[in-house]
């Protein structure tokens, strides 16, 4: 399972899920891949068990990236505890997930083995998905550019 080696504080704040992913939103390895649609919470166990269905559907050929790694460490209290006394404590580890985060990546193998793989992993997550090539993500990367480029220069001309 993944995990942080070395933590500099065992408990984290929880922190909010606001917006879209800023970083990470780029296809930068293989072929195709999943980005996330909605934001949430990615357990270590979420992770692994959809590298494992990746893997074995592709029969280990192929490439496959994981691009989220679980961070943020969740906390729990027993259950029937009474309020107050601490915070509880450490639960799982997770990866914090905003819309257009690119989660895994497939390179290597044709559309469709790699399509029907990144299909059985989007059921092992708990986020909303979607399946994607690297041509959209180039195309979405060139549309952002060009609005950013449109209101700079409409900026400057006020």
């Amino acid at each position: 399972m993944l995990s942080p080696k070395k933590v500099k504080w065992r408990k984290q704040q929880k922190g909010r899920m606001k917006g879209k992913a800023n970083r990470g939103n780029t296809m930068t390895f293989g072929d195709f891949g999943i980005i996330a649609t909605s934001a949430g919470y990615i357990t270590n166990r979420q992770i692994e068990a959809a590298r494992i269905a990746i893997s074995r559907k592709t029969k280990r050929g192929g490439d496959v990236w994981i691009k989220i790694f679980p961070h943020k460490s969740l906390t729990k209290k027993p259950a029937e505890v009474r309020m107050g006394k601490g915070k509880g404590s450490h639960e799982s580890w997770v990866a914090v997930v905003k819309p257009g985060r690119v989660l895994f990546e497939v390179g290597g193998l044709d559309k469709d083995i790699s399509f029907e793989a990144l299909r059985l992993a989007q059921y092992k997550l708990p986020v909303k998905t979607k399946l994607v090539t690297r041509e959209q993500i180039n195309k979405n990367d060139e549309k952002r550019a060009i609005t950013k480029t449109n209101t700079k220069e409409e900026q400057k001309e006020k």
